[in-house]
């Protein structure tokens, strides 16, 4: 066997790394190219659960394909990218105009490198760069000199400032970083505590957990205030979420129930802002969400649980149910399957939809008009389908189950097109749910049903600072920092600091108090 010297070695394993990369750009395209397939069937009427597997996936091979191709000198990647499809990176965003600027000038010497001549000025080029400044903490020192009159001897000293939580180190800013660390971002408090560490600030865990519970007790006006909202409104979307709960005593864990209502009428072109109340209890018993709802009157759109049976059994509550569960069903059988049957009803399902995407943000009346006018003859041809497909198929097979789910449920499922202020589904509860799910894949378990209380607390102002286009942290800081202004008896004065509030208060005053904090 013919020996190798040590460059034609060298070039070799460049020309086999060259040709894995190139391997990875073709089997990028190939995935893109099923995600583009996979995204014009279900996007427009698929749960996102179904989908984000496949998408992070995805994500993950772009991420390491990018970063090994901008390790590669220039020459390289030139004759790599000459040996993949064309492709056109997207435009590059200019850097937000809101964010401070530091300039940095880079001078020449005066006089000409060349001639020695005097320069004269002609212009200059602007590059931006974004740059990270690390965080940092810093200490505020509250001063409160005293003075005494010389004539009465009156000893006179303002008042000490109110703190977020009597006598604690937290202020208004570090508390809400906190709350929003864990309860949107999904970090622990041991785990902000080692981050802390490093910044040379020891803040044990079990402190950080007393600034929770006390921030907790300072917001309940505010929640109270944020429920009487949400009940007021004519529809809800309602959904739970397990959440595991450490037993006292036993050392496991036990299953708790976060309920999530949600008001969202901007799909029906209303300006009424947007909210989620979060309710925590230790089960599933029906109880629980009769009772949150016991001053609810209006339509309430939500999946079958039993449980709110009771409330459309009195009257006053309408219930309307959800299509993405029943579309679930025959997606799930599909999947498994391939079974044509399913797949024409998602087909049929993907039509309602496409006229969803047409009436959203119009008034109730004009959508009631289309769906009228082209909704109501597909779900009744749906309806007619269904069951002819059902009297042909085996009472027993998946196909029979999914299409009786849909049957059984089907007034409450074609209320929708009977009233313009109903949604097709009821993704808007679905959505805030979701936070709840992908926390709890990090923190794990509450430690206590106070503690599953004190989440509903934080979901809550959080996911309603969301859904009103507030950043969560800036926007809890600000209400920590004025919540002690308010007179906490009164609902009306502490609602003045729900997110919608806030926003058009600090717009009037002309401040950007907001952003700074």
């Amino acid at each position: 066997m013919a020996a190798i010297s040590v460059e034609d070695y060298e070039a070799l394993k460049d020309r086999l790394a060259q040709r894995e990369r190139e391997l990875l750009l073709e089997r990028l395209l190939v995935e893109k190219l099923k995600l583009e397939v996979a995204r014009l069937k279900r996007d427009k009427f698929g749960a996102s659960s179904e989908r984000l597997e496949h998408i992070e996936q995805l994500e993950l091979l772009v991420e390491d394909l990018e970063t090994r191709c901008s390790a590669l000198p220039d020459g390289e990647a030139q004759n790599t990218a000459a040996s993949t499809p064309a492709h056109h990176p997207p435009a590059r965003k200019p850097l937000p105009p809101h964010l401070p600027r530091e300039t940095v000038r880079h001078e020449p010497a005066c006089n000409c490198s060349e001639c020695g001549g005097k320069l004269r000025y002609v212009g200059e080029d602007v590059a931006e760069v974004l740059e990270l400044v690390r965080q940092r903490f810093k200490v505020v020192r509250h001063v409160r000199p005293k003075y005494s009159c010389p004539r009465c001897q009156t000893l006179i000293q303002m008042p000490a400032p109110s703190r977020p939580i009597a006598r604690g180190l937290a202020g208004s800013n570090l508390l809400a970083h906190v709350l929003v660390s864990k309860f949107a971002d999904h970090l622990p408090l041991y785990r902000q505590s080692e981050l802390y560490a490093r910044e040379g600030v020891e803040l044990e865990r079990s402190t950080l957990a007393d600034w929770v519970g006390g921030a907790s007790r300072l917001l309940e006006p505010l929640m109270d205030a944020l429920q009487q909202y949400v009940l007021s409104a004519e529809k809800l979307h309602a959904d739970d979420t397990p959440v595991a709960v450490l037993a006292p005593g036993k050392g496991r864990t036990k299953t708790g129930r976060l309920w999530a209502y949600v008001r969202d009428e901007r799909p029906m072109g209303s300006q009424a802002p947007p909210a989620v109340w979060f309710q925590y209890s230790p089960d599933r018993k029906g109880e629980r969400p009769q009772e949150h709802l016991k001053r609810f009157t209006g339509i309430l759109q939500a999946d079958g649980y039993t449980g709110f049976e009771a409330l459309y059994e009195q009257g006053r509550v309408v219930e309307a149910a959800c299509w993405a569960h029943a579309r679930r069903k025959f997606f799930e059988l599909n999947q498994a399957t391939k079974s044509p049957q399913a797949h024409e009803a998602l087909q049929r399902i993907a039509e309602l939809y496409e006229i969803e995407r047409h009436v959203r943000g119009r008034p109730p009346d004009e959508r009631w008009r289309v769906r009228q006018d082209q909704a109501v003859p597909k779900l009744q041809a749906l309806r007619r389908w269904m069951d002819s497909v059902l009297a042909a198929t085996s009472s027993k097979s998946e196909l029979a189950r999914a299409i009786r789910y849909s049957l059984g449920r089907w007034p409450a499922l074609v209320r929708y097109a009977e009233d313009g202020r109903v949604e097709i589904d009821n993704n808007a509860a679905e959505r805030e749910i979701r936070a709840v799910a992908l926390g709890r894949k990090n923190w794990l378990f509450a430690g206590s049903d106070a503690g599953g209380e004190r989440s509903a607390t934080f979901y809550c102002l959080i996911g309603t600072a969301k859904l009103n286009g507030l950043d969560p942290q800036a926007y809890l800081a600000h209400v920590l920092e004025h919540i002690g202004e308010h007179r906490v008896d009164r609902v009306d004065r502490v609602a003045d600091l729900l997110p919608w509030n806030v926003v058009s208060r600090l717009i009037r005053g002309g401040t950007e108090e907001l952003q700074a904090a």
